[in-house]
């Protein structure tokens, strides 16, 4: 992997371990990386077996070990963020006539993944389809895409799409580039520059880390996004931004079930959409978004300029 050069596409603080941890991890070949001491990998008992296989002490130096004295190997933290929830295929549905820009989904977002404004997984948008038509509040973020573009152009592997149908980001892999920024159709991602009061909070909250890593995307100098809690989805609960409107805007399901919910209602998730005539976002792109929606010519309630002020703090 390329050095920063003199075009300073990196800043110099993103020369971290994480780029060193990566060069290791392109060694091949039946290497196995003995990571930082946590587990011990050598048994007494065991027989040696005569076959040698070579592995990375946690300094750099690349040893012959035994065959029978390398096992049972935990998984590690990145393993775990990437497998998916068992038997599941996760899906969204948002319904656009029930939305009133409450602000509810974004402040829970926040607070979940330990943010701080301008940075916003989830965005309100005001729209309006052509001058004659009424305006209406517009929810988006990751849409967790079945083909989704910012993987096949990531270069160390740190966009991932699990069995769950969930896309993730790594941070301990993320190198700052953004190309999977450029790539995203949808606007979803967000560059986590630090600035001074971002960066002291993410310091103080820097142990707030959930297995699946839904605290830990904030890591400065990298890219994140909305990953739909996937902490609370493994738990058998529904993401924070579903929870707490307070209009059950957001439903969420297994698309194996057929079913979604906003925690008061259940609906058949074929029927919700067919007979609702839900749309996915730039369908024609060929990404294969999993997040329908559901026009909003059936309002509950007229529509409202925005009364809450955004949080745009630099």
């Amino acid at each position: 992997m390329k050095e920063v050069n003199e075009n300073n596409t990196h800043p110099k603080e993103l020369k971290s371990t994480r780029r060193e941890m990566l060069k290791l991890g392109m060694l091949t070949g039946g290497v196995a990386l003995l990571a930082g001491g946590a587990v011990n990998l050598f048994s007494k008992t065991d027989e040696p077996s005569g076959e040698k296989v070579k592995a990375l002490t946690i300094d750099g130096k690349l040893i012959e070990v035994d065959q029978e004295k390398v096992k049972n190997v935990p998984e590690s933290p990145e393993s775990i963020l990437r497998k998916g929830v068992p038997g599941k295929k996760f899906v969204m549905v948002i319904d656009l006539a029930r939305c009133e820009n409450k602000r509810t989904c974004v402040e829970a977002c926040q607070k979940m993944h330990n943010t701080l404004p301008p940075i916003e997984y989830l965005k309100v948008k005001r729209m309006q389809d052509s001058k004659l038509a009424r305006p209406y509040w517009f929810p988006t973020h990751c849409y967790h895409c079945d083909n989704p573009p910012c993987i096949k152009v990531c270069p160390v592997d740190a966009t991932f799409k699990r069995t769950d149908g969930l896309v993730g980001v790594d941070p301990e892999r993320c190198v700052g580039c953004k190309f999977c920024m450029a790539a995203c159709p949808y606007s979803a991602r967000v560059f986590n520059f630090g600035k001074p009061k971002q960066v002291a909070y993410n310091e103080e909250h820097k142990n707030d880390i959930g297995i699946c890593g839904a605290a830990r995307s904030n890591a400065v100098g990298t890219v994140s996004k909305c990953d739909m809690c996937p902490d609370e989805l493994a738990q058998g609960k529904l993401p924070v931004c579903v929870t707490e409107c307070p209009n059950g805007v957001m439903f969420v399901g297994d698309e194996n079930e057929d079913t979604v919910t906003n925690g008061d209602e259940v609906f058949q998730l074929s029927e919700l959409i067919g007979s609702r005539a839900g749309y996915r976002q730039f369908e024609t792109l060929g990404t294969e978004p999993r997040v329908y929606y559901l026009p909003q010519d059936k309002r509950i309630f007229p529509f409202e300029e925005a009364t809450v002020k955004h949080n745009t703090e630099e």
